[in-house]
């Protein structure tokens, strides 16, 4: 039973203690940070006195928001289709992102959250992401592994937000870390999240908006009660519109005022290469404008011997919070944080739930990534038949859109038989533009033998395309130590202007996919001047998004700040002939055996 206290009137910093739901909870647990800023943190922990392995998250969502409270279109969805989420939980303490206490406590760990600097509970300038609050981060870090309550190993878990910084506090090695769990979680601030290819997305200023500042610490009264224990949300002060201002970044300008990778983006993206504990790295095939990439790319890349890629698919929250997920971080934690042998040294690197249409996935185990069978296969671009070839295209030829518009579209014959394509895709295009400069949004899709396409339920929107990928063309410089055939990399440190009507090799990065195309099917690329749009319309969004869906989810590149029609609303052209070569590389899978 739980013993419910009034919390409405209590000091900050003040702790408060009661056995709830068989787990006893420290309320407002203070952790000083070296500046003095004073963080605050609940605790979760076993009602049995003993030493136990710490689940820490820190983030800006408020951890006494409630779930439902917060995120009610995602949460009603997730309790409908995966009633697993709420066996052996009262669900009281769901809370966006991060991990259920009654799912954990019972197994003996500790959960802790703690509201970062200028979020929730905890007072401070609000400024997402910066040095700061990763420095913040590993203070917290180290202060649990420090407790009477801990056995000194700090295991972190969460997605997204709870993620991302992950990534960046691992980078720093704090003593008491012993493992990450970075469930759909970017690295590269400006490639995988504000900038993608170079072109501005509007999500961070919007999810800034709705989901950071909605819960800034100092809102107070005119914030949101919690259901968790009847306490102000962003409380206890109530500051004036006025002082809340004075305590937030504009993010909204602040992203326009740095559209190349410098150091504000450098701040905020993580050094994997410096990361050197256990790796739980899960991605989402349907991600595409956030964070697969960085998942993808923690995994290449981090410094770890003990490193493991697990990809799946639907919402970006679900399997999270699932029996399929939760077996997962069980096992890698319980390996890493209680030293059981349950045979996770033994887990093959790599598990992925290979895609097929109609939302069906097939477990598959791999040993890297991308995978080692991987037949890289370059499909061509025919300009008279607008068709995709083994063949390369000799006919000298140049065909134009509107540069701004729907742009053209490239499809296979019908496949003679199953492909399985899953891995990172690139392309080659030879552009020229009437202005200065041109976008490119490139676009795989899946077409029945009707022609219809078939979409994907993605992590936000319910029908997103196979793959995507974007470059802004005076953007096309290669990093040529980073760059893969299969992955360019772009430097994104100057802008390039094009010279109207002279042609320019492309190379776009189009991220991670995976999709098994029935015999009959075809492969279409579309080459566009603008984002993605499902024949069918929009959606409803969900209730923490501010638009509605379109098949991009809200992973918009709309801006006019960004995208002003005097430089991107002429003509784009695509020029082929033998030497300008034009083709879309797919990572095929042969068949097994």
């Amino acid at each position: 039973m739980s013993r419910v206290v009034d919390c409405s009137n209590a000091t900050p910093g003040a702790v408060r203690s009661e056995t709830r739901h068989g787990m006893i909870v420290d309320w407002e647990v203070p952790i000083v940070m070296r500046d003095g800023t004073v963080l605050l943190a609940d605790v979760y922990r076993p009602v049995s006195a003993g030493r136990y392995p710490v689940l820490l998250s820190y983030g800006a969502y408020g951890k006494w928001l409630h779930f439902e409270d917060g995120y009610e279109t995602a949460w009603r969805k997730m309790v409908a289709n995966h009633p697993d989420v709420m066996i052996g939980s009262s669900g009281l303490y769901q809370n966006w992102e991060v991990v259920d206490p009654e799912k954990w406590v019972p197994h003996d760990y500790v959960v802790v959250r703690v509201d970062s600097r200028g979020a929730g509970r905890s007072p401070g300038p609000l400024d997402p992401r910066n040095a700061q609050e990763t420095a913040d981060y590993a203070e917290c870090i180290e202060w649990a592994g420090q407790q009477i309550w801990s056995n000194g190993k700090v295991g972190l878990n969460g997605i997204s937000y709870y993620a991302i910084n992950q990534w960046q506090v691992a980078a720093l090695k704090p003593k008491y870390l012993a493992a990450i769990c970075a469930w759909e979680g970017m690295t590269d601030h400006y490639r995988d999240y504000i900038y993608h290819g170079g072109i501005y997305c509007t999500f961070a200023q919007n999810w800034y908006e709705m989901q950071l500042r909605t819960v800034q610490h100092g809102l107070g009264t005119r914030g949101r009660k919690s259901r968790i224990n009847g306490d102000w949300v962003s409380g206890p002060e109530t500051l004036t519109e006025e002082e809340l201002g004075s305590l937030r970044v504009n993010m909204a300008q602040d992203l326009i005022d740095h559209p190349l990778d410098d150091e504000y983006h450098r701040e905020r993206s993580a050094d994997v290469t410096k990361i050197e504990v256990p790796i739980l790295s899960c991605a989402n095939w349907g991600g595409q404008g956030l964070h697969p990439r960085g998942n993808f790319d923690g995994f290449t890349r981090a410094a770890s011997n003990e490193k493991w890629l697990e990809v799946h698919g639907l919402e970006h929250w679900t399997l999270f919070y699932a029996d399929y997920g939760l077996d997962l971080q069980r096992r890698f934690y319980d390996h890493f944080l209680k030293g059981k042998q349950n045979g996770w040294d033994k887990q093959p690197r790599v598990q992925l739930q290979v895609r097929h249409p109609g939302e069906r996935f097939e477990t598959r185990f791999e040993s890297d990534w991308p995978l080692p069978s991987t037949q890289w296969t370059k499909f061509h671009l025919h300009p008279s038949s607008h068709s995709l070839s083994l063949k390369p295209a000799d006919e000298p030829k140049a065909i134009e859109f509107d540069a701004l518009g729907d742009g053209l579209s490239f499809v296979t014959s019908p496949l003679l038989e199953e492909m399985e394509i899953t891995g990172p895709l690139a392309a080659r295009l030879q552009v020229s533009s009437s202005t200065k400069d041109a976008d490119i949004f490139l676009v795989v899709r899946v077409l029945a033998p009707d022609f219809r396409e078939v979409t994907f339920a993605g992590a936000l929107d319910p029908r997103t395309p196979v793959a995507q990928g974007w470059l802004r063309a005076s953007h096309r410089k290669l990093d040529p130590e980073r760059s893969l055939p299969y992955q360019p990399y772009h430097t994104h440190d100057e802008v390039q202007e094009l010279v109207p009507g002279t042609v320019y090799g492309l190379d776009v990065e189009i991220w991670p996919t995976s999709i098994v195309v029935p015999q009959g099917w075809r492969i279409a690329l579309s080459v566009r001047g603008r984002d993605y749009v499902h024949p069918g319309g929009s959606v409803a969004r969900l209730s923490n998004m501010k638009n509605n869906f379109t098949g991009c989810g809200p992973f918009v590149h709309d801006d006019p700040r960004d995208r002003p029609a005097s430089v991107f609303g002429g003509r784009t052209s695509l020029h082929f002939g033998p030497s300008a070569e034009n083709y879309l590389l797919l990572p095929v899978i042969p068949k097994r055996a």
